[in-house]
């Protein structure tokens, strides 16, 4: 079954996360696709840029719990998005949870529906946003993140944008993409890649400094008897044990 749907118009690859039966979760099979297919659209001459949208009302509901990937392989995938010397713009329609969160921080754009939501649910089922901090500390407000990281409550497009996970928002998102993916065709291949370098240096650095450790927290929380009990009260549909 293929997980990631491709489509190309006028040099711009678009990838759309194509598992709606759960919500488009990042699943082990999905983040080794996804890998694989901007993997191809890097190599290609004939793109210019990428687009990373998905199907279904859901962007990503963060790590698939049934079939989660190695942490070091959620490293891996946002860290090509940032390293790919094509820009990546993220598409979103609909709603993005935890670590579909860090899929939009590592994107270069970040255009969205004003009907889409957000929350970093980590914390309600007992493990730490970690990873996914690698690409969002060094490109967020950190005292909006704050509250959202701590609380694990919804917030609307709007404040995506003014925390900086969204660069814009309208009620359609296409009508935003038009001008911005006209505007990367406009552009010098060589000259893109080389200002996307510019652009991506701080966030290149919290790589190289965090993620060994971020990874291993990551990994720890996860295997923690909290989070066992966390995951157990989402899959039943009921509070956690510490709910009071």
């Amino acid at each position: 079954m293929t997980l990631i749907a491709r489509t190309r118009a006028r040099a711009v690859e678009t990838l759309s996360l194509d598992s709606p039966h759960n919500r488009n979760a990042l699943s082990a099979a999905l983040v080794g696709e996804l890998a694989g297919a901007l993997t191809d659209a890097g190599k290609d001459t004939g793109v210019r840029a990428i687009v990373l949208t998905h199907t279904g009302n859901t962007f990503s509901a963060g790590a698939d719990l049934k079939d989660p990937p190695p942490p070091e392989a959620l490293v891996a995938l946002l860290r090509q998005i940032i390293e790919l010397p094509k820009p990546v713009v993220a598409r979103v329609t609909g709603h993005v949870r935890a670590g579909g969160l860090g899929l939009l921080a590592a994107c270069d754009i970040a255009a969205a529906s004003t009907e889409a939501t957000f929350a970093f649910t980590e914390v309600r089922i007992g493990v730490a946003p970690a990873v996914i901090s690698l690409p969002l500390l060094p490109r967020t407000n950190p005292r909006a993140l704050a509250r959202h990281y701590l609380t694990g409550e919804r917030f609307d497009a709007a404040e995506a944008v003014a925390t900086g996970l969204l660069t814009t928002c309208d009620s359609d998102v296409d009508r935003l993409l038009g001008p911005i993916l006209e505007g990367l065709r406009r552009s010098a291949p060589d000259a893109l890649a080389e200002t996307k370098r510019l652009l991506t240096a701080r966030v290149l650095e919290a790589f190289d400094r965090d993620a060994d450790a971020l990874t291993a927290l990551s990994a720890r929380l996860f295997s923690s008897p909290q989070a066992r009990e966390g995951m157990t009260a989402f899959l039943e549909r009921r509070d956690a044990a510490w709910v009071v």
